[in-house]
This record gives structure tokens, C-alpha cells and sequence, in this order.
């Protein structure tokens, strides 16, 4: 029909990865000899923390949720699905099915690696 069309769900990723990378290279700026060990393995950490791609984190968003609500099963089963909606109940279920089905999809490709 004219006009309508499949609604698309969109998730959006909030990180302050890039903000908390930025401060830590200013701090390493700044370095005594004795902080700048730890300050440099911090920035290789907030780096690796920001090159992990957005399906990685909702995947790991998901499975944080599942975890929580004893959930060891698929997450794209109808049980993962039910304690997703319960941990977030302002998500709605063609979000939480979208979710679902893509942290299962990265959680079958990371078993493939």
C-alpha cells in the first residue's frame, strides 16, 4: 500500500570511549616518569575499547541482560526474548527481536573465530 512501510528499528550506541581516550592521552601529556607505565597501558585499553564495533556491543548488552536473568539458551529464543522485554521494558518487541537476532548472530560468528 502507498505509504506504508516496514518501521525500521534503530538502536543507537552511546559511548564516551573517544572523550575518555582523549583525556587520558592529555593526562599522559602531562606524565611523570613513574605515572607513565600505567597511563599508557590505559590508553592501549581505551583504544581497544573503541575499535569494538556497535553489533559487538549491543551483542554484549544482550548477553549482560540474559546473564542476569539466568538466561544460557540462544539469545534469539522466546525465553531471552521475555527477559530482554523484562530488563527493558521501554524497548519495544520488534527492537528487542532485532537485538536478539543480531547478538545471536555475533555471538555464532565469535564461535566460528
Amino acid at each position: 500500500m502507498f505509504g506504508i512501510t516496514k518501521p525500521e528499528v534503530q538502536t543507537i550506541v552511546v559511548r564516551d570511549a573517544d572523550g575518555i581516550e582523549a583525556a587520558v592521552r592529555e593526562a599522559l601529556e602531562g606524565a611523570t616518569p613513574e605515572e607513565r607505565a600505567g597511563l599508557e597501558r590505559a590508553l592501549a585499553i581505551v583504544r581497544d575499547a573503541v575499535a569494538v564495533p556497535p553489533e559487538r556491543l549491543r551483542a554484549r548488552w544482550v548477553r549482560e541482560r540474559l546473564d542476569v536473568a539466568g538466561v544460557t539458551g540462544p539469545a534469539d529464543s522466546i525465553a531471552a526474548i521475555k527477559a530482554l522485554r523484562q530488563a527493558a521494558p521501554g524497548l519495544s518487541l520488534t527492537a528487542v527481536v532485532e537485538l536478539a537476532t543480531s547478538a545471536k548472530a555475533v555471538e555464532a560468528s565469535a564461535d566460528r573465530a
